[in-house]
Formats: C-alpha cells, structure tokens, sequence
C-alpha cells in the first residue's frame, strides 16, 4: 500500500472512530471512539463508558482491544491498528504496548493527560520491550470539535444550574 492510499485508509477509520465518539456524547461521556482494524477489517470498537458503566477503565481504547483480543480469541493484536479520537492515556498507552499492536493512530492530542507524544511517549519508549508506531493529527480538527463542544454543553449546563440556584 503506498503512503497515499495508507492516509485515505487511516482518514477513513478515523470517521469510523469519529462516529463512535458521537455515542459516548449521547450516553453523557467525553466523546472519545476508538476502532482495531487489521487487514482491512474491524476487530473491535470501543467508546467512553465510563458514567454508563461506572468503570473508570471504560475508556474507547481499553473496550476497542478487548473486542479485538476476543475476536482473535488471543491477547496478541500483532499486525493490527488502533484508530482513536483522542491521545491515549497512560493506561491506555500501556494497554496498547501490551496488546502489540502494531500502529497507533489518533486525531487530538491531549496536553494534559496523554501519553502518547503530550506528556509521555509510552508507545515508543525503549526501556518497554515492544514499540508501537504512532500517527498523529488524523481528523484533528473533527476530533477537537467534537469534544470542544461536549464540554461547551457541560459548562452551559453548570452554569445554567448556578443560575437558577442563585434565583
């Protein structure tokens, strides 16, 4: 695959992921959707569950490679891409490594909590025994919309609620 036709697959997935941020927003969590794809076909998504399941490990990533792992029916996703919205985490970042996925790719970066280039670079880092390659700025711009607007409405929301408490 040429590094054209690589972009127009990764942009692709991206929308996919993009899609699945959209149902964490409608179930009241940070939009964030993660999908594994791996020779052209999806092994697992994911989205933030976190407020629906009380699970604070409930993140897009963390659910994407657990439907990957039991779709292959092994914990190695060697070969595979991890598509997601958002910078991963450090414990996503860990799971990822540790699923041996072969790429990461993501829209936003997330300068206080991400571990993937932001604040850590896990993925990456030499002292861990597997290194996963990263792509980065996918759909950025779609990616921070999307969460600039969910936490717009959070605000709007707090605000309207100290108002109305105020009267």
């Amino acid at each position: 695959m040429s590094s054209s036709e690589a972009m127009v697959s990764d942009i692709i997935w991206m929308w996919r992921a993009l899609e699945l941020a959209k149902l964490a927003h409608d179930a009241g969590d940070v939009p964030v959707g993660s999908i594994v794809v791996k020779n052209g076909e999806v092994l697992g998504t994911g989205y933030n569950q976190r407020e629906v399941l009380s699970d604070p490990t409930a993140h897009a990533e963390v659910i994407a490679v657990r439907e990957a792992a039991k779709t292959l029916e092994q914990w190695r996703l060697d070969g595979a891409t991890l598509y997601v919205t958002l910078e991963p985490c450090a414990m996503c970042a860990g799971a990822i490594v540790n699923s041996r996925l072969e790429r990461l790719v993501f829209g936003a970066k997330d300068p206080k909590g991400g571990a993937c280039g932001s604040l850590f670079n896990v993925p990456v880092d030499p002292r861990i025994n597997h290194r996963v390659s990263v792509t980065s700025g996918i759909l950025e711009n779609e990616s921070i919309e999307l969460l600039q607007f969910f936490f717009g409405e959070k605000r709007k929301i707090a605000k309207d609620m100290k108002a109305s408490k105020e009267k």
